[in-house]
């Protein structure tokens, strides 16, 4: 009888927020959304939050099953399946994109953002929203820009106080070529492996170490298979929200409508969790027994001058995205 009656309430919320015949074009449907975080992490809540949304703003017509940790695979796989249509969300890395747009690399190199506030500026406005837009022709749907915020460096190995330290290092990078190259150019041996294997990667010291924002860092419990953590800060990842495209053509405007909504204000919730959190993270991280360092300024100067080659390599096969990216910036910072 409950259940029946959120239904009613649902429904007839659904038709006070979309009209009458907006509402009879929006149709039972069930959903699956990827992503590669555990339950906890400000991802999953994210991703948990957007299903809910989806419920409230279909009326109860919408469910969105979600499975995170890996559960349907790897990004890669995941994204094929996506374009197949036998997953209809993935959340994951933006830069990752970059297989399907080579454009999208810029969203991975070093030190591109210096504040979240200004990543948001970017990837909520034209620029962002035109990458997305450029990722239809693959099949993928880009709907809303997420965040696993800024990167940090751990290993097993020894404490990071010099660009130096890094050198030596078997370090898991994300499967692609920006990342494969700054770890080179540190001295360091890049090991590109799926999300779902780091773990288990570094139990087996089959790697010495890996690079995450403090939130992936604590969800996952790599603490348990690291000692060392250098707050470098050295790069900042965006997450796209996307959807496939097959499906996409499928759904009515209103369902389109419900959807984007849905992704664009879970994208608000998700970064303001994530946010509020991180300065707790880092104090769990310690309690967990992490030895912390930071480097100084000099060593942060001469980080950004070691990796500023890859930087240019990678930014001349997408020159004109560079500069469109580096005029935005240059207009927030003034």
């Amino acid at each position: 009888m409950k259940r029946l009656m959120l239904k009613t309430l649902l429904a007839l919320a659904a038709v006070a927020t979309l009209g009458t015949a907006a509402a009879q074009e929006v149709k039972e449907r069930s959903f699956k959304f990827a992503l590669q975080n555990p339950k906890g992490h400000p991802l999953e809540l994210g991703a948990n939050k957007f299903a809910e949304l989806m419920v409230a703003k279909s009326g109860g017509k919408f469910k969105v099953n979600v499975f995170a940790g890996g559960a349907l695979g790897g990004d890669a796989q995941n994204v094929s399946a996506l374009q197949g249509g036998t997953i209809e969300f993935v959340q994951l890395n933006s830069g990752i994109l970059a297989s399907q747009v080579k454009d999208f690399e810029v969203y991975d190199f070093p030190f591109m953002f210096a504040s979240a506030r200004e990543a948001d500026a970017v990837v909520d406005g034209p620029f962002g929203q035109k990458l997305h837009a450029k990722l239809a022709d693959k099949g993928i749907i880009g709907l809303a820009y997420v965040e696993l915020g800024f990167r940090n460096l751990t290993n097993s190995k020894k404490p990071i106080t010099t660009v130096e330290d890094i050198a030596g290092l078997k370090l898991r990078v994300i499967p692609n070529a920006i990342n494969i190259d700054w770890v080179k150019a540190l001295g360091a041996n890049p090991t590109p492996l799926a999300f779902p294997e780091v773990y288990a990667g570094l139990e087996q010291k089959a790697i010495d170490g890996q690079e995450n924002p403090l939130s992936v860092i604590l969800a996952n419990k790599f603490f348990e298979v690291q000692k060392h953590l250098a707050v470098t800060n050295h790069q900042y990842n965006p997450q796209s929200i996307i959807f496939s495209k097959k499906i996409w053509d499928a759904l009515s405007e209103p369902e389109r409508k419900i959807v984007r909504d849905a992704a664009v204000e879970a994208a608000a919730y998700q970064r303001k969790v994530n946010r509020d959190k991180s300065a707790d993270d880092l104090q769990e991280l310690k309690k967990a027994g992490m030895q912390v360092t930071e480097l100084s300024p000099t060593e942060q100067a001469k980080l950004r001058a070691k990796l500023q080659p890859v930087i240019d390599k990678h930014g001349a096969a997408v020159a004109a995205t560079v500069a469109e990216l580096q005029a935005e910036l240059a207009k927030l910072r003034k």
